[in-house]
């Protein structure tokens, strides 16, 4: 790892803190403070370990000792120790002994950094009396640094280096932002595409990254349609490695380089003559290699070239005639007639109109079934082997659209200029239109989509292209949260493109959400029963599973919105969108974090961050962020609660989809802070909206706002706000806006000094809250109740009220509320005494041993290592106890439990 890790020469060291902020951070943290401190720093070659922790090290203002590993001394005892401290006598035999001198060579004036590179290729004996000077010297100002790739050290290495190490870094892949930032630093300006295509093709690895950076031209970037080659070192390595192959395996490597997909034995055989029993055996030999990645599910092995990079360099050690002929074989013996096509289409390097008509037609077959795609795929080949100028561009506007409907918007974005250098047609705008909408340009959407319409008579002269457009302007409705909008659209898509077209489809699949934020439940359930009749399988079904699960979502069905939102994320099976699984894990977040699963809710939503950052599609970012600020304000965590609430705004548009989870966002993290002024300013432009923004159950703005109302005194506003909006709920039988708006009377009416009449609202939003699985809109109901009794002078009615709702909110893990029951319990005297004790008998078993052991001043992966647990389920023990105990750190802990 060192030598190539950490250099110099190409580059890193200037821009080493690209995307490694936070694990720089961390790093640095260790040189702060007193005591001993160790981490090891870890991941696979080429990810920047050495360079990262090198770095750190020259930023350090004391002492700093190097030294290095290396397979050829790893039978040396002590040659890392003497690299450490050269001259000084390290006795043998003795770790105790070896460590204190150890010790004593280090500067007693400052804190001293112990840096070992490549350490899983140290000598036992070292790590070992690292290790006792870590945890034997706990008062000496020291740091230890361990660069290691565990996995590539002799037998027992992992768990000496994790013996040494009280902190375990693991450096992920760059991402295409980091790697964008990297190749900036380099004087080398990326595009989000770009910078994508090239974070893939590398899986993240600065040094290949850099490699390729000094390799290739700088206009070599902006052409969407470069092939990106392997760097120099890794098509050497390749190169030495595939020669070394025996016969079979060469060739089943050669064939699985030209391959669309995994490669399975018996295509694999057909191509190369071979047998398929002995396909295995060379599919084994490879893998050994690295070269390449068995990919077997339960059809049977299969085989794929171990990541881009490693197919490159075959292709390359290949060329291009051999490469063709390969492709042309391949193209003869598969069953896909899809892959055969995409195939044979890579074997040609000039025009043939005949099979681009053939492409042509295999990508509205799949269009029919909503593989976009493929369906992408397919034109792009196509438009390359067309002779005629005009159809060679509409086929290419025709793949922009598919990369578009298949959510591969960054790819789409990249061809936008050549898109524009077409000829005007409904057809070119509508596709601009679209990438508009998905990346949240609403102007330039309706000026795009309203030209388009025009150009093609409204119908009245291109129908086709009218339907299209058409069906673009039903996603712009459903965007602007406009429903009467959005169900005229799709009616007019319907009739245009007739019912069982693409466009129709997939108007069809979003018409219910129409119908929905237009104030027809009942008619929306009935909408999207016949959707799911019609369509009940392949790409298409994930658009009407997810837009079915999104309306069980705002009629309150948590159980059922949760089960289709959930088979809606995963797109690899039947080729779906990535732009529907996007919006299925945004609603798949809501839906966990209504019924309490907080870290299921965060997964989803940070899954879908990513995607939304792989993918480009900015108009679902605000979505996902609202819930991990929410999670994150009532946990408690300001900083992670306002990076993402910032980053809900940044992402915000005029799109309601976009604007008003930016807005709850900000009001969500102001009402946390009881700040109610700051909730209504973040609000206010809501008061006034129409459309699905109106209607119950799309987003639950309105009890938090007649709260702040409330709260700040405004109790005749309060009044004419609540007024329309629970008559519009209780209209539409809406339980949950029933329940939260009844919480918000309740508070209104005692502010009043109207208590029996305050009593009768907050029991009767009990009653609907208790029946729903709300479990938040639950313990928030009887917060603002036991609140609500207390300033009536109902001290032991409140307290009960209130100890429900603490244990609600500490099953929550909603520290922020727990600590505000609290204090309300307290003010009431009303069991106070008994009520900390009460807590601490609320713990689990494992929660106090967790406890126990932090009053004892352990590290969690001390805790961990006792209990024989993970360091994660050390982590949730604790975040559950700090919110059942009512505090928000390990000192906080340690204080109120008193250590016993």
């Amino acid at each position: 790892m060192g030598d190539p890790d950490a250099v110099d020469p190409t580059g890193w060291a200037p821009a080493v803190l690209a995307g490694r902020a936070d694990e720089a951070a961390r790093l640095r943290g260790l040189l702060a403070g007193t005591g001993t401190r160790s981490a090891l720093v870890t991941g696979p070659r080429g990810i920047g370990v050495s360079a990262l922790v090198a770095a750190v090290a020259a930023g350090h203002d004391g002492p700093v000792r190097s030294a290095r590993g290396a397979r050829w001394e790893a039978h040396r005892s002590g040659g890392v120790l003497a690299q450490l401290v050269p001259g000084a006598a390290v006795p043998g035999g003795d770790a105790f002994a070896a460590a204190g001198a150890v010790a004593a060579a280090c500067s007693r004036d400052a804190r001293t950094l112990l840096v070992v590179d490549d350490a899983h290729a140290a000598d036992p004996w070292s790590l070992q009396v690292l290790s006792t000077l870590v945890h034997h010297h706990p008062e000496r100002a020291l740091t230890v640094l361990l660069a290691a790739r565990p996995a590539d050290g002799e037998p027992g290495t992992a768990d000496l280096l994790r013996a040494v190490a009280g902190t375990e870094i693991v450096l992920r892949p760059l991402d295409a932002r980091a790697v964008a930032a990297l190749a900036a630093a380099r004087g080398v300006p990326l595009g989000a595409a770009a910078a994508e295509r090239l974070a893939r093709h590398t899986a993240g690895r600065p040094r290949h990254v850099l490699a390729l950076l000094a390799t290739l031209p700088a206009d070599a970037w902006p052409d969407p349609h470069a092939r990106l080659p392997a760097p120099p070192e890794v098509a050497a390595s390749v190169r030495h490695r595939r020669a070394g192959l025996s016969e079979p395996a060469r060739a089943l490597l050669d064939v699985v380089a030209v391959l669309d997909r995994p490669g399975e034995p018996d295509e694999i055989a057909a191509v190369t003559g071979g047998d398929p029993a002995g396909v295995l055996a060379a599919l084994a030999e490879a893998a050994r290699a690295g070269l390449v990645a068995p990919a077997g599910s339960r059809w049977g092995p299969a085989a794929a070239p171990a990541d881009p990079m490693v197919r490159a360099a075959v292709l390359d050690e290949l060329g291009p005639d051999v490469v063709a002929g390969l492709r042309r074989r391949a193209g003869e013996v598969v069953d896909d007639p899809t892959r055969r096509l995409a195939l044979l289409a890579g074997a040609v390097a000039g025009r043939d109109d005949v099979l681009a008509d053939e492409l042509e037609a295999r990508a509205a077959e799949e269009a029919a079934a909503g593989a976009w795609s493929t369906v992408a795929a397919l034109l792009a080949e196509a438009s390359r082997l067309t002779a005629d100028r005009a159809r060679r561009e509409e086929r290419l506007v025709r793949a922009v659209d598919a990369m578009i409907g298949a959510g591969e918007c960054r790819a789409a974005e990249a061809l936008v200029p050549v898109v524009e250098a077409t000829r005007e047609t409904p057809l070119r705008g509508a596709v601009l239109g679209y990438l508009a909408v998905v990346l949240g340009q609403a102007g330039e959407a309706s000026a795009r989509l309203g030209r388009a319409w025009e150009q093609a008579g409204a119908g009245e002269t291109d129908r086709p292209a009218a339907a299209l457009v058409a069906q673009r302007c039903v996603l712009h409705a459903l965007a602007r949260g406009r429903g009467d909008e959005l169900v005229t659209w799709a009616d007019r898509t319907i009739a245009l493109a007739g019912p069982d077209t693409p466009p129709a489809v997939e108007a069809a699949a979003i018409r219910g959400l129409g119908l929905s934020a237009a104030g027809h439940p009942e008619q929306a359930r009935a909408a999207y029963a016949a959707a799911s009749e019609r369509v009940w399988h392949g790409a298409q079904a994930q658009r009407v599973t997810m837009g079915r699960g999104w309306l069980h979502f705002v009629q309150d069905d948590l159980d059922r919105a949760r089960t289709d939102l959930e088979s809606a994320v995963p797109t690899t099976v039947l080729g779906g969108s990535s732009r529907i699984s996007l919006w299925a894990l945004g609603w798949l977040a809501r839906t966990r974090f209504h019924t309490g699963d907080w870290d299921g809710a965060l997964r989803a939503a940070e899954q879908g961050r990513e995607l939304a950052a792989r993918t480009g599609i900015a108009l679902a970012a605000p979505l996902l962020e609202w819930t991990i600020a929410q999670v994150h304000g009532l946990r408690d965590e300001p900083e992670r609660a306002e990076r993402a609430a910032l980053a809900a705004e940044a992402g915000a548009s005029e799109y309601e989809i976009a604007r008003v989870p930016a807005m709850l966002a900000r009001a969500h993290l102001a009402e946390a802070r009881a700040d109610y002024p700051a909730v209504l300013r973040a609000l206010e432009p809501l008061r006034t909206a129409g459309g699905a923004t109106a209607e119950p159950g799309w987003w639950p703005w309105q009890d938090v706002f007649a709260n702040a109302l409330v709260m700040t005194g405004e109790l005749d506003a309060a009044e004419e706000f609540l007024v329309p909006h629970e008559r519009r709920a209780a209209d539409r039988g809406h339980r949950s806006t029933i329940a939260r708006l009844g919480y918000a009377r309740g508070r209104l009416l005692g502010a009043r000094g109207e208590h029996d009449a305050a009593r009768a609202a907050f029991e009767q939003a009990l009653r609907v809250a208790d029946r729903l699985p709300h479990r938040y809109d639950r313990a928030r109901v009887r917060f603002a109740f036991g609140q609500t009794l207390r300033r009536a002078g109902k001290r032991r009615d409140a307290d009960a009220v209130l100890s429900a709702a603490r244990e609600m909110f500490a099953g929550l893990g909603a520290t922020v509320y727990v600590r505000r029951c609290d204090r309300e319990l307290k003010a009431g005297g009303v069991h106070a005494g008994a009520r900390g004790d009460r807590a601490v008998r609320e713990l689990t078993p494992q929660e106090r041993a967790v406890a126990d052991l932090v009053v004892r001043g352990r590290t969690n992966r001390e805790i961990a290592a006792e209990l024989q647990v993970s360091v994660k389920t050390v982590q949730y023990h604790l975040t559950r106890t700090y919110a059942k105990v009512g505090v928000r750190s390990r000192a906080e802990l340690a204080g109120r439990l008193g250590g016993g």
